[in-house]
């Protein structure tokens, strides 16, 4: 038996004797007896308190990550409010910092102790430059839900042989924009539209490949062979029969039909249009603006069909990926994916970027602004750019050609076979 219970024992037979002896006086025993067990507690309670106290832990030590960003300098500093936000509830020093330097810059600094954990708002057509050389770190599986994109065209975009190396952020894509008082309805197809054409005038600048791509495309050209994923850099296929064919299309825009000169650019072709003296014009979200401010009635609409054919234009994604060299790699991937959930509304927002996200291109906002629903519309029959090395020998062969072409100084077969054998000796040369 226990101390205390002793104790209380011998006040209980205390109590019985005394009452009997004394009766009602046995209160004052009582009395003692509580006194002696409330003394006995407090004497618990005291050595309880002289147990020493366990030191409070220290807080963790704040960690730091660095973001280098290629957004224009509003998208940087709105992206800079959303890091320093995440930062602040996760204990993190977050730096964004606008990068100006050219690709070359890029790795040298990257494979230094200055360079970036992160980079923010990257084409993706660089990403195959970058794995090359060592630098991307592969997106951890199951960090991140695929099925919540617009296309599978945006994933494709950052995914190097079967490799997803980098996250969407933003896409973006070429469409129609047309004149609805000289043309109420865009035209569905390319006859349709050329039919128009004749009367109410159409120009772009057919001489840039990134715009004429799509028209190309329609017909059976591709840059380089996609193999379930994979891109063939020996496969080239911008010289096949389907290319040919676009590119007597091409001619006869400017030697039969005469909608524009040899020489056209793209500031003749704007010019034309937002002053009103065509009906077509063929660009991107950037001229949506301009087109606003020369208070035009206009609409934006997918470009027409080459027969049943979509025209795929080539889908441009901006992407966030994780350094290779960075020592931080969880935290780092942790940062991009609160930025690629949370940062869709602000890029349309602030840079006029047309969201990835389903959700987002969908909700009340995104959803009512028609000219990024006709860019959106174009971009679901879009092909990403090759995001291999290899692309970069494609695009000077296209352009020089195309001129060749359109001036009628070669046809259209000569255009095709000369792309296609330069490109494979541009290739030969990087190796």
């Amino acid at each position: 038996m226990g101390k205390k219970m002793k104790l209380v024992a011998a006040m209980a037979a205390m109590v019985l004797t005394t009452g009997a002896v004394f009766g009602c006086s046995g209160s004052e025993v009582s009395k003692d007896a509580d006194k002696e067990v409330k003394q006995e507690a407090n004497q618990e309670t005291d050595k309880k308190e002289e147990t020493p106290k366990k030191e409070e832990e220290k807080p963790a030590e704040k960690q730091t990550l660095t973001v280098w960003s290629h957004l224009m300098t509003p998208e940087v500093e709105a992206i800079s409010e959303l890091a320093n936000k995440w930062g602040a509830e996760n204990n993190v020093d977050v730096k964004v910092l606008e990068d100006q330097s050219d690709m070359q810059g890029f790795l040298q600094a990257a494979n230094s102790k200055s360079g970036p954990d992160i980079m923010f708002g990257l084409a993706h057509d660089n990403l195959g430059t970058f794995q090359k050389a060592g630098l991307l770190s592969e997106v951890p599986a199951g960090k991140f839900d695929n099925s919540v994109y617009a296309s599978q065209a945006i994933v494709d975009a950052v995914t190097i042989n079967g490799t997803q190396y980098a996250v969407p952020l933003a896409q973006e894509s070429i469409a129609l924009f047309y004149n609805k008082d000289l043309c109420a309805e865009a035209p569905q197809t390319w006859d349709e539209l050329v039919e128009i054409a004749r009367d109410k005038g159409f120009m772009f600048n057919v001489n840039d490949f990134y715009l004429s791509y799509g028209i190309v495309a329609a017909n059976g050209g591709y840059v380089f062979k996609n193999n379930d994923g994979t891109l063939d850099p020996t496969d080239i296929g911008l010289g096949n029969e389907g290319a040919i064919k676009s590119y007597q299309f091409l001619q006869d825009l400017i030697q039969k039909e005469k909608f524009m000169p040899a020489d056209i650019n793209d500031d003749i072709a704007k010019g034309e249009f937002l002053s009103g003296n065509t009906a077509f014009y063929i660009s991107g979200p950037w001229n949506v603006a301009s087109a606003k401010d020369a208070g035009l009635n206009f609409g934006i609409a997918p470009l027409p069909k080459m027969g049943e054919n979509p025209t795929p234009s080539f889908l441009g994604v901006q992407t966030a990926f994780v350094s290779a060299k960075s020592e931080k790699q969880d935290l780092a991937w942790d940062l991009v994916k609160y930025l690629s959930e949370n940062s869709g509304e602000t890029l349309y927002d602030v840079g006029n970027r047309i969201p990835v996200l389903t959700a987002v291109l969908n909700n009340d906002k995104v959803g009512a602004d028609v000219y990024t629903q006709g860019f959106a519309a174009q971009a679901k029959n879009a092909v990403p750019m090759p995001n291999i090395p290899e692309v970069a020998a494609m695009w000077a062969p296209a352009a020089d050609n195309i001129k060749l072409l359109t001036a009628g100084q070669i046809d259209a077969e000569t255009c095709g076979k000369t792309i296609a054998e330069q490109i494979a000796v541009g290739i030969a040369q990087q190796k």
